[in-house]
């Protein structure tokens, strides 16, 4: 979830390619009309892999980096398979902790787990509690992330009991769900990341692939994310409100990958 300014933290020759890109060989990804995966290993991205997030807008392929993070209800198969064509892994965006109104199974949720807003318009916060209504509906959104060709999910919204959501979340309930997010991923060949949660990362380190995070330079939180740095795992990172100067150098010796955004998530960024 994208962090509203001033809130509290809410609480990134083909051999060369793939060192670059920190992943090992995974399964092929299929063609545009949603082929799907192949059994193999999971894709894993390394420290200080570069990156592009881009949420809104038209997409922009031309960004020179081996890793795009997409919606993964706006773009098709033939999207995910021409990024894969450009030498590209592909992370499929998903809300999991969130109900959108916006989104064709919006339906799907009774209104007993849909909660308080969390801040972004059309979006409200899900009672994790009830994986016997969320898990078959998240289910269903990881196929069709791994129908469509995608390496990853970057699943969001996933640190509610830190937040109003309406509900009495606890940390323990969050780890659950977490954990169940993950192995929905993995059941599918799919890596996933961890997003924002910071607090669990010592617990959830060895069931996510990579961290994605926003704002840790701003709130002073970045060297939590060492656990899966240390790991060899990539943490992909975003700011929007600090300047590339005030940050970069610290991201560098951490080893993050990190981008300057802005809130909307459209094709602009400056790579540290």
């Amino acid at each position: 979830m994208r962090r509203p300014a001033g809130l509290l933290a809410a609480p990134l020759a083909l051999c060369a390619l793939l060192l670059l890109a920190g992943c090992v060989p995974g399964p092929d990804p299929g063609s545009g009309s949603g082929a799907g995966r192949s059994d193999g290993p999971r894709w894993q991205p390394r420290p200080g892999t570069d990156w592009q997030w881009q949420l809104s807008g038209r997409l922009d392929t031309s960004v020179d980096v081996p890793v795009y993070d997409i919606d993964g209800f706006d773009h098709s198969g033939d999207t995910v398979a021409r990024l894969h064509r450009d030498g590209r892994k592909v992370i499929c965006y998903l809300s999991t902790g969130a109900w959108e109104d916006f989104r064709p199974d919006a339906g799907d949720f009774p209104d007993e787990v849909i909660g308080r807003g969390n801040g972004w318009e059309g979006e409200r916060w899900l009672d994790i509690r009830r994986t016997d209504v969320l898990e078959p509906i998240m289910a269903e959104r990881f196929d069709m992330c791994r129908d469509k060709g995608f390496d990853a999910v970057e699943p969001d919204n996933m640190d509610g009991y830190r937040n109003r959501t309406g509900f009495p979340l606890t940390a323990a309930d969050q780890l659950r769900y977490n954990r169940l997010i993950a192995r929905l991923a993995h059941e599918r060949g799919l890596a996933v990341g961890l997003k924002n949660d910071l607090d669990q990362i010592p617990q959830l380190v060895g069931d996510y692939d990579f961290a994605v995070n926003e704002q840790c330079a701003q709130y002073g939180e970045c060297e939590e994310l060492t656990p899966f740095v240390e790991a060899g795992k990539a943490v992909f990172h975003a700011e929007y409100e600090l300047p590339a100067d005030r940050f970069c150098a610290d991201s560098r010796r951490l080893g993050l990958s990190s981008l300057l955004k802005k809130y909307e998530l459209g094709a602009w960024h400056r790579a540290c």
